[in-house]
């Protein structure tokens, strides 16, 4: 029987897969864009072919096809992995390699959705704005020692 603190080992290929199709992908544009019309160059020279022939890139042949398909599953698996952090966060991080559920979900976090009630709140000018600024057509904030204005009033003329 595993022991607690012994955690399933997950194949490499399952962890990193995604770093692993953006290198393969790096690699063959630099190769077809930047390897091969040196080295085709390079050829035609050496053999004193005339006139030269320009590389023709392998990728673009079929509309540059095989870019629209990497550049969907890269940026569809960034999409997930960005999920997956987010995920992770919501449910107090994934520091053990899983979320603590003894606290419930959402532990760590400070995000609280809205309700109804604070939508109306905002909506309606009654919560005070970023870092605990007056709203607008609020009374200027007074000094605690001697009660005098601090500034003007901040009223703003309806557009």
């Amino acid at each position: 029987m595993p022991q607690a603190h012994e955690e399933k080992q997950e194949d490499w290929m399952a962890k990193r897969w995604r770093p692993a199709m953006g290198w393969l992908y790096m690699a063959v544009c630099a190769f077809d864009f930047i390897i091969a019309p040196v080295l085709w160059s390079m050829t035609q020279a050496y053999y004193h072919i005339v006139p030269f022939v320009q590389w023709q890139p392998l990728t673009l042949q079929g509309a540059g096809l095989f870019h629209l398909a990497m550049g969907a599953v890269l940026g569809i698996a960034a999409y997930g992995r960005t999920k997956e952090k987010m995920a992770g966060a919501e449910q107090g991080g994934l520091g053990n390699g899983g979320p603590d559920l003894s606290q419930g979900f959402g532990a760590g976090t400070t995000y609280v959705p809205p309700n109804a009630t604070t939508m109306n709140n905002i909506n309606q000018g009654n919560q005070p704005s970023f870092g605990g600024a007056p709203a607008f057509n609020t009374a200027a904030p007074t000094s605690p020692t001697t009660g005098k204005p601090l500034g003007p009033a901040l009223s703003f003329p309806a557009i």
